[in-house]
């Protein structure tokens, strides 16, 4: 029995055309700018995010506090959204690295303008300032969920209204891409920074990329280098990068399917489903985490709870329908609901 893994859309390994681009790449030091591949992707990454510039970076956490560090000076506030990966995944990073305060703002993930009016600080000497209002789009711990467009655009506004910088964490965004038909760049149009991941839904094995300015990622550049990001001969990595971009977008509308087959076929056997998924992500509910955990993972059937009771199932291009149809069949047999 072979393992099906849903932990998460990280997971994924390099198909064979990557793993031949990765082989073919020609290299250079990219310290010195010189790496002909990391340039491409570079140059590839900002084009279709309709910004001046782009940089490659070698995961999403560095990239989001590089990013939002970039926008932001120590004492600073950033309003995120309730759950955001910034804020509940990358280990304090923003008060630990660069003494930036961050408050959760809105619910269920999103925020609205009246949540910014809200929460931003006043101008005066007592208070600490509000900086930067930092966006997740898709959000991971809402269950995958896309940011209403209209929505996301009004907040940006009232963040622009009152002086404030924007960042978007779009690790999944190209998922968010595929689900609405709404392009890249139109998404990323009211943002100062945007970071995507390539190891998530794309499939690559490592990197992120930071879009913005050439001023804002001249800034960014510099804290990579802070945080020891700077890589030589990265071409290889970027290489998969390159073929991700260019051969697994389209094809994240089968991992949203079969996330719906998944929920459906859950739902049919008794589990409560938290939400229909709008992406690639089912959250649904067990009465015993570790029960229902060991019953499946003796199964060869990999799922992560985020909280107790609650778990998340992550489908990806190593999962098709039939692998789908076959982790039914395996809870099906473990008996817990």
């Amino acid at each position: 029995m072979s393992v099906i893994d849903l932990r998460s859309d990280t997971v994924t390994r390099p198909t064979a055309g990557m793993r031949q681009a990765m082989a073919d790449a020609p290299l250079g030091d990219d310290v010195y700018g010189e790496d002909p591949s990391v340039n491409r992707l570079q140059l590839e990454a900002a084009r279709r995010f309709g910004k001046e510039a782009a940089l490659f970076m070698p995961s999403g956490t560095m990239a989001n506090q590089a990013a939002m560090a970039s926008l932001a000076s120590a004492g600073d506030v950033i309003l995120v959204a309730e759950g955001a990966h910034v804020d509940v995944y990358e280990t304090g990073a923003p008060w630990a690295l660069f003494g930036l305060g961050v408050r959760a703002i809105g619910t269920g993930g999103f925020f609205d303008a009246d949540d910014i009016r809200r929460n931003v600080t006043p101008d005066e000497g007592h208070f600490p300032s509000t900086r930067v209002v930092a966006f997740e789009n898709t959000h991971n711990r809402a269950g995958g969920r896309i940011f209403p467009l209209d929505q996301l655009r009004a907040a940006a506004h009232e963040a622009r209204e009152r002086g404030l910088a924007l960042h978007l964490d779009g690790a999944r965004l190209w998922n968010a891409v595929v689900a609405t038909g709404v392009a890249a760049a139109t998404w990323a149009e009211p943002f100062d920074t945007i970071s995507f991941c390539l190891s998530k839904g794309l499939g690559a094995p490592v990197g992120s990329l930071v879009c913005g300015s050439s001023a804002q990622i001249a800034k960014v550049h510099r804290l990579r280098k802070r945080l020891g990001g700077g890589m030589r001969q990265a071409g290889g990595l970027a290489a998969a990068g390159l073929y991700a971009l260019e051969h697994h977008i389209d094809r994240l509308a089968e991992d949203h399917a079969n996330a719906r087959r998944l929920a459906e076929g859950l739902a049919s056997q008794g589990f409560e489903i938290e939400r229909p998924p709008e992406t690639n992500m089912v959250f649904f509910r067990v009465p015993d985490t570790q029960a229902f955990q060991s019953a499946i993972k003796a199964r060869d059937l990999l799922i992560n709870p985020v909280a107790e009771g609650r778990f998340r199932a992550v489908t990806h291009l190593d999962v098709d329908a039939d692998s789908i149809d076959d982790a039914l069949s395996r809870i099906a047999a473990a008996g817990i609901r």
